[in-house]
């Protein structure tokens, strides 16, 4: 089994990518109110504060802010997996090892991650996601996107109600070969 490096500094805002196995499906935007359940019980339980987010058919962006003295967005993200799982009664085909171990098949099993390092980058991170629609040719405008962070934030007055940003090219998870295991 391959071993990963995860920068986990407690309290610490993170970006994160996480897809579905199946790239071709739109489970996450088709079943949104099941996926928005699974956030709500997990925050519940282990508490941390989304900072921005945008779920696209297949795959999801957002920067998460970890409580001061935690640092393990990985049960998170396992118990938001597992519970959105479970939530749509899942019924796929899937491998003998996800069998083997209790996988329903849905989720890639790693993810991308990165450790916000400042403001400009948390900035580039937000406006990722927010763009991230557009790029993918869902929505001509961000805010026409529905399952976004960003329709939030314009409510609050953190952004224009037009905005049009650009989006930042570099690593942002992706198409990577670099994702860490949940």
């Amino acid at each position: 089994m391959s071993s990963y490096t995860r920068l986990r500094i407690p309290g610490r805002r993170y970006f994160f990518t996480v897809c579905l196995a199946d790239r071709s499906s739109d489970l996450l935007t088709a079943r949104i109110d099941e996926l928005r359940g699974a956030f709500a019980t997990v925050m519940m339980r282990r508490p941390f504060a989304i900072e921005a987010i945008v779920v696209l058919p297949d795959h999801l962006h957002t920067v998460i802010r970890l409580p001061p003295g935690d640092a393990d967005f990985s049960t998170r993200w396992k118990e938001i997996k597992c519970g959105f799982t479970k939530r749509i009664g899942a019924d796929v085909s899937r491998s003998r090892s996800r069998a083997r171990k209790g996988e329903a098949g849905i989720w890639q099993r790693r993810f991308w991650e990165h450790a916000i390092r400042d403001e400009d980058d948390f900035a580039r991170h937000v406006a990722y996601c927010w763009g991230n629609p557009v790029k993918h040719g869902h929505a001509v405008r961000a805010v026409d996107w529905p399952f976004s962070s960003i329709h939030r934030d314009i409510r609050l007055g953190r952004v224009d109600p037009e905005w049009q940003g650009p989006v930042a090219a570099g690593r942002f998870g992706e198409m990577e070969s670099r994702l860490v295991e949940r």
